[in-house]
């Protein structure tokens, strides 16, 4: 299918790698215009240039920490200012594992501001915006860690299961207004995230990465692999387009079966 998003105007925060570029290039597929959010201004740039070039898209960038309250402020209203945003995609996140009792307190700040407080202030934003247009469409970037517990990532975990538990209340609150919002939780992304994920948990399992590797896609029932960043972008796709008009408040898992082991 083309054109699901024809004339669309979607911001995508965390957009110039993983995730995050697989969902814009699969928007700008579809006929939507981007404003591409991330922290690092050069690769937010190239990763527009791509986009640019291969789909013949409009895209603007705005790089800015979205734990950055005022600097996210400004980036919705000036973003919304030159194409009213339809679409809201909130994908940023970070990562840090260790057991419960070795996190400090800094660690889990830093992971809530970005993934939890970072999410609100981008949101908080823009619904405003959108609900006096009475259109929109939010997608949280959320994780199989916002549904079950895990070993050695309590502070990732927490700030996941914010955003589902989010999402749901957005679902009710936004429905009058017609905005819809919902939540993807995918396992295990073939990202820099991934190896931060493997990298960590074998520090502190105290084994090789490729232990970790192997016990972890041994626990996927389905190919015994990762998630390919465009598995996860075709469902972005599907969740803010008009397919899914009936759809909102939901949190859909995408994990080859890991979850039901």
């Amino acid at each position: 299918m083309v054109d699901r998003l024809k004339n669309k105007n979607a911001l995508i925060t965390g957009a110039s790698r993983g995730i995050g570029r697989a969902v814009a290039e699969a928007y700008a597929a579809e006929g939507a215009n981007l404003v591409l959010n991330a922290r690092d201004p050069k690769r937010l740039e190239q990763t527009a240039a791509d986009i640019r070039a291969t789909y013949g898209a409009e895209v603007s960038i705005f790089p800015c920490d979205i734990a950055d309250r005022s600097s996210v402020h400004a980036m919705v209203q000036q973003s919304d200012a030159q194409k009213p945003i339809d679409i809201l995609v909130n994908n940023a996140g970070i990562y840090k594992p260790l057991p419960f009792v070795e996190y400090e307190f800094e660690d889990f700040q830093n992971i809530i501001d970005v993934n939890l407080y970072g999410v609100i202030h981008v949101t908080q934003f823009m619904l405003k915006n959108m609900m006096a247009r009475k259109s929109g469409v939010v997608l949280n970037m959320a994780s199989t860690a916002g549904k079950w517990g895990s070993r050695n990532q309590s502070a990732y975990n927490m700030s996941k299961h914010a955003i589902v538990g989010l999402t749901r209340c957005l679902g009710l609150e936004m429905a009058p207004h017609n905005i819809r919002a919902n939540a993807i939780c995918p396992f295990i992304v073939e990202t820099d995230l991934s190896e931060t994920f493997l990298g960590g948990h074998a520090e502190v399992l105290g084994v090789s990465r490729e232990t970790v590797e192997e016990r972890f896609k041994n626990l996927v029932p389905l190919h015994k692999r990762w998630i390919r960043p465009d598995e996860i972008a075709g469902l972005a796709v599907y969740l803010v387009s008009d397919e899914s008009s009936y759809v909102t408040g939901q949190a859909w898992t995408i994990d080859g079966g890991y979850t039901m082991v």
